[in-house]
C-alpha cells in the first residue's frame, strides 16, 4: 500500500492524466492518502520588473488554490482521501525535495511527452524527478489519457 501518493499538476490537462492512474490505485486499495501538489515559479523576470511583488504572488497563489480544490473536491467525491500544497520554486526540485521531507511512498506525474531536441531545449520536470527522487515514481504518458 502507498500510504502518501504526490500528484503534481501544473494546471493542464496533460498532467491531470496522472489521476486517472491514481484512481485505478485508489479503487484497489493501494493509496491511503493523495497530496495534490502545485508549484508556483515566478520567473526571475518578473521579480525584477513586478512593482508588487506580493500581489502578483497572492494572485497566483489564490488561483493555484482555487484549481487544486476543484480537483480535491472531485477526487473526495469519489472516496479518496486528499489534501492539497502550494509551493513556490522550481518544479522538479520543489517535488523532490517535498517527496523526501513528507516521506511520500509514490510520485505519479504526467509527462508531456518531449523528446530529442524538444526535450533538450525545454527540458523535463518528469524527467528530472524520476532521476532525482528517492520514491518510485509512475510516469503517465499523454497518450493513455486520449481518446
Amino acid at each position: 500500500m502507498y500510504h502518501k501518493v504526490l500528484v503534481p499538476l501544473d494546471g493542464s490537462e496533460v498532467a491531470e492524466c496522472a489521476l486517472s492512474q491514481v484512481r485505478n490505485l485508489a479503487k484497489g486499495g493501494f493509496v491511503g492518502e493523495v497530496i495534490l501538489l502545485n508549484i508556483v515559479d515566478i520567473p526571475a523576470i518578473l521579480l525584477a520588473e513586478h512593482p508588487r511583488l506580493d500581489l502578483l504572488k497572492d494572485e497566483l497563489f489564490e488561483k493555484s488554490k482555487e484549481y487544486l480544490a476543484g480537483i480535491r473536491a472531485k477526487l473526495s467525491s469519489e472516496g479518496i482521501k486528499v489534501r492539497t500544497e502550494i509551493l513556490e520554486g522550481k518544479a522538479a526540485l520543489s517535488i523532490t525535495e517535498y517527496s523526501k521531507k513528507n516521506a511520500v511512498d509514490l510520485i505519479v506525474i504526467a509527462t508531456h511527452g518531449y523528446t530529442g531536441m524538444k526535450l533538450w531545449l525545454l527540458g523535463s520536470v518528469a524527467s528530472r524527478v524520476l532521476h532525482n527522487s528517492h520514491a518510485p515514481v509512475l510516469l503517465v504518458r499523454p497518450e493513455s489519457c486520449r481518446t
